[in-house]
């Protein structure tokens, strides 16, 4: 698929021989145009029960397909998984049985072609952290093609929003060229955003080869406001977020495990955080980004967050969290 709006695609190459001077340009005078924005009237989020990481996750992700009704009929999908470091015992990234599951799942219901793609802020070494968490032989396994988002071929994308007041990024071509993007986050705290999710998930679309790692111009301009940019830019249409063990406390790296038993799915990546953060028992609308995203992007009031699958209450407990985000709690 070709965005109507991309310029010429060019390699990485010929990218960094190009001059920059344009992503410090642009006028803040509003961060979003209303009219490019719809808030639907209601947001479904399924909660799926999901005890270990042995069972059946295609299964499991295909009930959550269907419950939401989602069509992938026809369509190339991008998986894009959490992967940050490797540490053995810890729950850092988006465990391989999740991610193949999702894949499969999509097969099954009539996607066209499944791509699995990260772009790591943290660890350079893909290769690295692939073989070390055991994604390349999951991958392997079931003939899943899989593209190094921080080494792809790029294009310069107007931003959908200007909350970082920058007019363009260059993001990866696979990205593009997806029809649907689906965020596969894992449930953590973060110790700079709070929590994070599906939403927070995007920093991983941004090619280090060109912005440095761990993804600079991003934290240069504001978290908060970079993890709004992304979102409106790239419009994940699906997120599936690995709470079978989340993480909590000095997260996404140095935090704690913390069991779940669930799988979280929605088509509207705003609602699902807002419900993963109630999941941890922490308000949603005391997280920077998602009360901005509540504003214009998606839903994060209850009442507008129609919950289907397994009630919150069964999997709600409380995470730990820095004490820069005591506030945060319900």
């Amino acid at each position: 698929m070709t965005h109507p709006i991309a310029s010429p695609r060019v390699s990485r190459r010929e990218f960094l021989v190009a001059t920059t001077a344009t992503l410090a340009a642009g006028c803040r005078r509003r961060p979003y145009r209303a009219g490019d924005f719809v808030r639907p009237a209601s947001s479904p989020v399924a909660i799926l029960p999901a005890a270990s990481y042995d069972v059946d996750f295609a299964d499991v992700i295909g009930r959550g397909l269907s419950t939401l009704g989602v069509d992938v009929k026809g369509l190339r999908v991008l998986l894009k998984p959490n992967l940050v470091e490797y540490e053995p015992g810890t729950v850092i990234n988006t465990n391989p049985n999740v991610v193949v599951g999702a894949a499969i799942a999509l097969k099954r219901a009539g996607a066209r072609e499944v791509v699995v793609g990260e772009g790591p802020g943290h660890r350079r070494d893909l290769e690295y952290l692939m073989t070390s968490t055991g994604l390349f032989d999951h991958l392997r396994e079931e003939r899943l093609p899989f593209v190094d988002l921080n080494h792809d071929d790029v294009q310069v994308m107007p931003l959908k929003s200007t909350f970082t007041a920058m007019p363009n990024l260059m993001l990866p071509a696979s990205i593009i060229d997806a029809d649907l993007v689906v965020s596969m986050p894992k449930l953590k705290t973060h110790h700079w955003a709070g929590i994070t999710c599906s939403m927070k998930n995007l920093f991983g679309v941004v090619p280090g080869a060109i912005y440095g790692w761990p993804k600079n111009v991003l934290h240069f301009h504001g978290i908060e406001n970079s993890i709004l940019d992304l979102n409106t830019t790239v419009r994940p249409r699906l997120a599936i977020v690995d709470a079978v063990i989340g993480m909590e406390g000095d997260g996404p790296i140095m935090g704690t495990p913390k069991a779940v038993g669930a799988v979280l799915m929605g088509v509207d990546p705003t609602a699902v955080d807002a419900t993963a953060a109630r999941l941890m028992r922490l308000r949603p609308e005391r997280v920077a980004h998602l009360a901005m995203a509540g504003e214009f992007l998606g839903n994060i009031d209850e009442s507008r967050i129609e919950m289907r699958g397994e009630r919150i209450e069964r999997f709600a407990i409380a995470f730990d969290v820095l004490d820069a985000f005591k506030h945060l709690r319900a």
